[in-house]
């Protein structure tokens, strides 16, 4: 599997082309992967398929053809359906082949899917990742990773395709739990860089001349300095949803809690998350948090 996958002739299965998983798939193209896609919404992917993506009707048809299987759904719902279902990946795949999840999802869920995997002669890894629209555009993810550390190391060079930053973190579900961790971090940075703006324009001053004093201090961040910018240009697009981030925060909370742990500032945040989707704003980007301030 290293030999394949280090010189590009591994066929690669893609399943679901969002705001992040269209540009991932297409950075697989990039790097000379053969590539077969499917989404629920086929125009996702016709600019894919125009690029030379190849379209099957259905993700366990996708399994059936690759080597390596990912998926980049909505919620943890869908990743069971389609790991697990009747018509699921799981029991579509090809013997040694590689199912990889990279949709934020349950640890729990992680764990089982690993398991069903490996009863059938598969490897299957949880990989979620972090860096939004710009850093699946650039190839620049962070990847983290859980599963058996032989198979991360056999596709290695499929993570390098998507990603700049990627971890082995340990066993099935390590990767999930690590995406909470650095969920809790960015719910809570959200919630400080937009108090900070609103700050700043009650105070009468220049947002955008704040933030070039502050993004580079100990205040610094990848939201102060990739998202800030966007609430100042009133530019609230999606690179991740409110809703997303709602569904993430809730598996967080119950995972804290099945731990014995009080996270505060997670229980705010998904909170004050909950509140700007109830007026509107599930599908803005998640630093339209800054109109709950205002």
């Amino acid at each position: 599997m290293n030999e394949l996958a280090s010189t590009g002739k591994v066929k690669v299965g893609f399943i679901g082309l969002g705001v992040m998983g269209k540009s991932m798939a297409r950075n697989l193209m990039k790097a000379g992967y053969d590539l077969y896609v499917y989404s629920r919404t086929k125009s996702k992917a016709e600019d894919l398929l125009h690029e030379g993506a190849i379209w099957k009707e259905g993700a366990a048809d996708v399994a059936r053809h690759a080597d390596v299987t990912i998926t980049m759904v909505e919620y943890p719902s869908d990743v069971e359906e389609i790991f697990l279902g009747p018509s699921g990946i799981v029991a579509a795949a090809k013997q040694g082949s590689y199912l990889i999840d990279m949709t934020t999802s349950s640890p729990a869920l992680a764990a089982r899917i690993y398991e069903e995997s490996r009863q059938r002669g598969l490897q299957s890894l949880d990989a979620p990742v972090s860096g939004g629209d710009i850093g699946a555009r650039d190839g620049k993810l962070s990847i983290m990773v859980g599963g058996d550390e032989e198979a991360f190391e056999a596709v290695l060079p499929v993570f390098q395709a998507m990603g700049s930053n990627i971890v082995y973190q340990g066993a099935a579900g390590a990767g999930q739990h690590t995406k909470m961790c650095n969920q809790i971090a960015i719910a809570a940075n959200m919630m400080g860089v937009s108090e900070a703006l609103v700050y700043a324009e009650r105070s009468g001053l220049n947002p955008a001349r704040v933030l070039k004093s502050i993004e580079t201090g100990a205040a610094g961040s990848w939201s102060l300095s990739n998202l800030a910018p966007r609430i100042i240009q009133g530019n609230y697009e999606p690179g991740f949803y409110v809703k997303h981030m709602i569904k993430d925060l809730g598996i967080a909370l119950q995972s804290a809690e099945d731990m014995g742990l009080e996270a505060y500032g997670l229980s705010l945040a998904k909170t004050l998350y909950e509140k700007l989707a109830a007026a509107g704003e599930e599908s803005s980007g998640t630093q339209a948090l800054v109109k709950i301030y205002r």
